[in-house]
């Protein structure tokens, strides 16, 4: 399965963000095919359950071909909205559960299958062989391609692997929110071929203020003039040369930032220049 090296995140489309109408979205999905991103990271919960729908609904209406894009989506997680009877957060991996959030998917996406399909975040209560149950029934009946988790460590994965593969692992990866590089988590997609994802690529650099992120600031304002690029795509630059061969789920819905986001795919950060900027987020040298 190919996906496109730059993934766009769908959180902030609907009501958790911009509220795109159907047009806007039309024209936003229109603009990443052109600019070959063609995978899209969805979630059931995102806009409390709605967004998957929106989406949907513009796709429908895109003429764009299915077999052109990729959709993954994830599931497991359970809020206390006015959408579902839940009296509290929780998680939930049953076998009929996880077909069930599927099949909503599905409809509301206005898809027969799903790329891939991840749970969302490990649940203490997860039972392996219960998720693949679920997963080995989705897969057969066409309506999942492939499988993976999101926010999962390789013990939790391998758990899971007991009874059945997981083929992706989507976490939290970026310059200043780097550990999944150092407890084994990266390894381990390396190891296994998984399909690794990293969500929020930028970390925290746009939104906050810390000594570290003035350290950065300083070393991007070099590196800028040096490749010609923009803090954001330098920032992405650092994350894709590991060789995890990591996708990172760009969450922006503005276009001029998912074209440049798309741009630094051909960004070769060398190699002293990835430890330099490494060295300005930890504020001292590699040991």
């Amino acid at each position: 399965m190919k996906y496109s090296r730059i993934i766009a995140g769908t959180m902030t489309w609907g009501k958790w963000g911009k509220q795109l109408a159907t047009n806007e979205m039309i024209a936003l999905m229109n603009h990443c095919v052109e600019n070959n991103i063609t995978t899209f990271d969805h979630a059931d919960i995102y806009g409390d359950y709605t967004t998957e729908a929106d989406f949907g609904k513009a796709f429908g209406k895109s003429g764009i071909k299915r077999e052109d894009i990729q959709f993954i989506s994830k599931c497991g997680i359970q809020f206390n909205v006015k959408e579902r009877s839940n009296r509290v957060k929780h998680y939930d991996y049953g076998k009929d559960y996880i077909i069930s959030s599927v099949e909503r998917s599905l409809k509301m996406l206005q898809t027969e299958y799903l790329d891939v399909l991840l749970l969302h975040r490990p649940s203490p209560l997860m039972d392996p062989s219960e998720i693949a149950e679920a997963i080995d029934e989705l897969k057969k009946s066409g309506k999942i391609r492939q499988f993976g988790v999101s926010n999962f460590t390789p013990s939790q994965i391998q758990l899971i692997e007991k009874d059945i593969q997981v083929e992706a692992n989507q976490v939290e990866f970026s310059l200043s929110s780097n550990g999944v590089m150092n407890d084994g988590t990266l390894d381990d997609c390396i190891t296994y071929n998984r399909l690794a994802m990293s969500w929020s690529p930028l970390g925290n650099y746009f939104r906050e203020e810390s000594k570290a992120n003035t350290r950065i600031k300083t070393v991007l304002g070099d590196l800028a003039k040096k490749y010609g690029a923009t803090e954001d795509q330098l920032l992405l630059a650092w994350i894709l040369k590991h060789p995890s061969k990591i996708h990172p789920v760009v969450g922006t819905a503005t276009p001029k930032r998912l074209k440049l986001g798309m741009e630094a795919v051909a960004i070769d950060l060398e190699l002293q220049d990835w430890f330099i900027l490494l060295e300005a987020n930890e504020g001292h040298e590699v040991a």
